[in-house]
């Protein structure tokens, strides 16, 4: 893909008209005062890093459970890589930084322990009560469970972050009202009714770099992660044809390099290869769309920052590489069953006993809730858990807890 050299964004505090203008904000729910030193967007970005759901991240399983080794990905690192890479394409395209970087670090709080396997095993529990998304849930999370300021609940975010946090994926509705990928969750409905987040447009391009930053990041990533514990090797990857040309090409340039650092090599050409075509594409549709303000992005009717057909063709291939190989590898499997097991089970101990969630600041009001609120609160008990505190919690309410090893 070819990029615009002098478009780039690299050296210029000149912001592109389509950037979102953190001085034109739509607010907060509740108002606030401004700051003398930070945008809006700066105070989110801030407001985030420092929230407890944050710090959380650093326990939660990305793809490997903590326990297989210190240097694996946890939920943390995967999100502080996607925000090192939403910032890098925000400065490109002459975007928002500190948007694409405050929607690219929250976009994770809502993830359960054991990264997938939670989420999909607290959504089969909580289906008579509406189910799991883990979106809906970081929107819980910022608007009503962080309890960290005397004015209100959450962390009082901008309506732009929380519009890319919601929709960096793309609209929830079409302009019809239908959902885009079913019924739209409970939580963001219920939030819409007090803050419109517009579920029907796109999203800002700042929520757009951050989502595909998210692919960019875990597309690399797992293939480190997964050499390193012996799923993939570097035979397999010749399956994915801009894989082996990014081996040949270390090849060609360190012929007798050890397996870690020809890793790392191969791994910094995939990212800069994947970064340069999503900053070459989207300049390309902005030059077809040409937009003149951030409404303008949202109504466009298309995601403008994204992979090339071409790369989006590599990407796939990609994903059907980690899928067959380390998603569904057979290891994988067994420690998923076990992790799903714990979230189930201790879904029903604390349904059953509430008195059971010690540190539960709903406990001493969830014997007046209708069963659908009672079941939510305890969703939100378990998705808040780190790996290791759902192992122990487990393990003393319980004779057998599974070996996640």
């Amino acid at each position: 893909m070819t990029i615009d050299r002098q478009a780039l964004g690299y050296g210029s505090g000149d912001k592109a008209p389509f950037a979102t203008d953190p001085w034109a904000s739509r607010g907060r729910l509740f108002p606030e005062g401004g700051s003398l030193t930070r945008s809006e967007f700066q105070r989110d970005r801030d407001r985030i890093v420092h929230a407890t759901a944050f710090r959380r991240l650093k326990h939660k399983t990305q793809v490997f459970i903590s326990p297989d080794g210190d240097h694996f990905r946890t939920r943390l690192t995967h999100t502080i890589e996607v925000a090192q890479i939403a910032r890098a394409l925000a400065r490109a395209l002459k975007l928002d930084e500190d948007l694409a970087e405050g929607v690219a670090l929250v976009h994770d709080f809502g993830h359960t322990p054991f990264g997938h396997t939670g989420e999909d095993a607290l959504d089969e529990v909580l289906q008579p009560y509406g189910g799991f998304d883990h979106n809906a849930q970081s929107l819980r999370i910022v608007t009503k469970l962080e309890r960290r300021y005397a004015d209100f609940d959450g962390l009082n975010l901008t309506w732009e972050t929380l519009e890319g946090l919601v929709k960096h994926n793309g609209p929830l509705l079409t302009p019809e009202g239908e959902g885009t990928r079913g019924p739209v969750p409970q939580p963001i409905r219920d939030y819409c009714q007090l803050y419109d987040l517009e579920l029907a447009s796109f999203a800002s391009l700042e929520a757009q770099v951050a989502a595909i930053a998210d692919d960019i990041a875990y597309n690399t990533h797992d293939i480190d992660d997964g050499l390193r514990a012996g799923y993939l090797t570097f035979d397999m990857l010749e399956d994915v044809p801009f894989l082996a040309g990014l081996m040949q090409e270390v090849r060609d340039r360190y012929p007798h390099l050890e397996p870690s650092r020809f890793t790392h090599e191969m791994m910094r050409r995939q990212i800069t290869r994947m970064v340069e075509d999503v900053i070459g594409y989207a300049q390309q549709s902005l030059s077809e769309v040409k937009p003149r303000s951030a409404s303008e992005v949202r109504g466009c009717g298309r995601v403008l920052a994204t992979f090339s057909p071409e790369m989006a063709e590599t990407d796939r291939l990609i994903k059907k590489l980690l899928f067959s190989h380390i998603y569904r590898h057979p290891e994988i499997m067994r420690i998923r069953t076990g992790a799903a097991q714990i979230v189930t089970d201790l879904f029903g101990a604390y349904l059953a006993d509430p008195s059971l969630m010690r540190s539960h600041y709903w406990v001493e009001h969830m014997a007046g809730l209708s069963p659908p609120a009672r079941a939510r609160h305890v969703g939100d008990y378990l998705a808040g858990m780190t790996d290791s505190y759902a192992v122990r919690a487990h393990g003393e309410l319980f004779d057998r807890t599974p070996d996640l090893r």
